[in-house]
């Protein structure tokens, strides 16, 4: 309920009926209530936020790698939001509701610098996963130097865990310690960086890979 401080033809602080009355600086004011708006989201709208919940949820999981690795296409955007921007064109299916990442169609690196030749990844003892490709030096820019991105994604714990820069190209194999994975489904990935840092491969998926 309202006060008044001044009589009837003085200022007043609080509700009266549809009017809030107050004093800021010494001032007396008087404003309308506000009217409290119901909002119903339209599919439209729905798909909208399931669809970006989905990629962010992912790209937030790398989000320091992909600093570094959508730097070339991160145009006054940063990394993670380059991602997220390409899952959302490329690799979001389904039909409203109920949409999913194709992780296949995922990209968690992206440039120019040419990727291996036929990459694999096979779960190995000891929560290891080993990862290995044909060695493809002097394609383009490639150099038997460059440096392997090896990436694996559990999405049951929504965590990833990945490497910069291990393995060089020429080495035609490297491996990555999925201890915080064990007994879990991941979605692997690999790509390349130039020794300089200055360029980079589009990322190649490796396939589902079950932790042992």
């Amino acid at each position: 309920m309202g006060k008044f401080e001044k009589g009837i033809l003085g200022g007043f602080s609080g509700k009266v009926g549809t009017v809030i009355g107050g004093n800021w600086k010494g001032i007396d004011y008087m404003r309308s209530r506000s009217r409290k708006r119901k909002f119903i989201a339209t599919d439209k709208q729905l798909a909208v936020q399931i669809r970006f919940g989905l990629a962010t949820k992912f790209a937030n999981s790398m989000g320091k790698l992909l600093q570094l690795t959508f730097k070339d296409y991160a145009v006054e955007q940063t990394g993670i939001n380059s991602c997220v921007s390409y899952i959302l064109k490329d690799a979001i299916i389904g039909i409203f509701p109920d949409f999913s990442i194709s992780y296949p169609n995922v990209l968690v690196s992206r440039g120019d610098l040419p990727n291996v030749l036929a990459p694999t990844a096979v779960a190995a003892a000891g929560s290891m996963v080993n990862f290995s490709w044909t060695n493809n030096s002097g394609v383009g820019i490639a150099k038997p130097t460059d440096k392997a991105i090896l990436v694996a994604y559990c999405p049951e714990m929504n965590g990833a865990i990945y490497t910069t820069g291990s393995a060089a190209r020429s080495a035609l194999t490297d491996e990555l310690n999925l201890a915080g994975f064990t007994g879990k489904p991941v979605e692997t990935y690999i790509g390349f960086i130039s020794e300089d840092g200055l360029n980079i491969a589009r990322s190649l998926y490796t396939g589902q890979v079950t932790v042992s």
